[in-house]
């Protein structure tokens, strides 16, 4: 499976930004799917995941209520909506999808497939 971001890129604190991750190779449907990020100078850290079926999301704490995580299987892309944005959430975002039980998990290590990641800068 080939996964492919986009959508990032300069905002400015409390702006909107929408990601998208489109699979190839592979049909989406047989995965559950997460976004994570890294910050410079710090570990990849759980953003959002949705499970295969796309009927339960669960979001890291900081991003509950702001950041929505969707999936158009039929367009095979998973979407990270993120919205009121803070200059402490630059940071390198990355698309990841696990097969298996299509459970969605918050550990990177549990994830087979990457995404080469995309860019959010905000700015203060």
């Amino acid at each position: 499976v080939q996964l492919q971001a986009s959508g990032g890129g300069l905002v400015q604190a409390g702006g909107s930004l929408r990601l998208s991750c489109a699979a190839s190779g592979r049909t989406l449907s047989s995965y559950a799917a997460a976004w994570f990020r890294q910050a410079p100078g710090k570990e990849r850290e759980f953003v959002a995941a949705i499970r295969r079926s796309g009927g339960s999301t669960r979001y890291a704490d900081s991003v509950n209520g702001r950041f929505t995580i969707s999936r158009d299987n039929a367009k095979n892309t998973v979407y990270l909506q993120m919205n009121s944005l803070k200059p402490e959430e630059t940071a390198v975002y990355y698309c990841a999808l696990r097969g298996g039980d299509g459970y969605y998990y918050t550990r990177e290590g549990q994830y087979d497939y990457w995404g080469q990641g995309t860019q959010v800068t905000v700015s203060s």
